[in-house]
């Protein structure tokens, strides 16, 4: 027993000395120290939870923060994949997905992507109410899920990075206000022709 249990501290140990960390435990280091944090529900319990991560991982969550992330939508899904008796469902796939952007000054998109999360769960068709009440718990776990793959996608983001993507987004929105600004003088510069009048016999 007690081989068996240094056994177990030793794995313990030589894990966390990887950075291996379990689940639901300590805190995840992030490069991104300053952040502006929003959605369309600034309530909503997915940025809620999302800005409480961040912050026990010493992120600076702020408006006015140099970068924004925006949780533009999220939706959740579910469709039935298998069938009991008498038509009922048995089996119901639901599924959650958020679309995210990360916006620098001037509310210039620098990236945008989604995550997905997707479980299975068993629906009993004489305890509706019991399916009800696990399927409500299992959107909470996939809410969680969602969030930790979002710090984990921030975690592999650096200010650094951030910025390269911020100079690619100022390059691009001048040369969009340099055509137009050469369309609109060209229109300016061509000049306009009166309407021929007809004589009237």
């Amino acid at each position: 027993m007690i081989k068996r249990n240094l056994l177990v501290m030793g794995l313990a140990v030589l894990l966390s000395a990887c950075g291996f960390q379990l689940r639901g435990t300590g805190t995840t280091e992030l490069a991104i120290k300053e952040l502006d944090v929003s959605a369309r529900n600034a309530y909503g319990e997915t940025v809620t939870q999302l800005r409480q991560v961040l912050e026990d991982s010493g992120v600076n969550v702020y408006s006015g923060a140099p970068y924004k992330l925006v949780l533009v939508s999220e939706k959740e899904t579910q469709r039935n994949i298998s069938y009991a008796s008498a038509g009922r469902a048995s089996d119901v796939e639901l599924s959650s997905v958020l679309d995210f952007e990360i916006q620098g000054h001037d509310q210039l998109p620098l990236l945008s992507d989604k995550l997905q999360v997707q479980k299975v769960v068993s629906r009993d068709g004489n305890n509706l109410v019991g399916s009800d009440s696990e399927s409500t718990q299992v959107r909470n776990e996939m809410r969680r899920d969602l969030v930790q793959r979002m710090v984990l996608r921030l975690q592999m983001l650096s200010p650094a990075q951030l910025d390269a993507l911020q100079q690619t987004a100022d390059a691009k929105a001048k040369a969009e206000a340099d055509a137009l600004k050469a369309a609109q003088e060209y229109e300016n510069s061509v000049p306009k022709q009166s309407p021929v009048e007809v004589p009237v016999e």
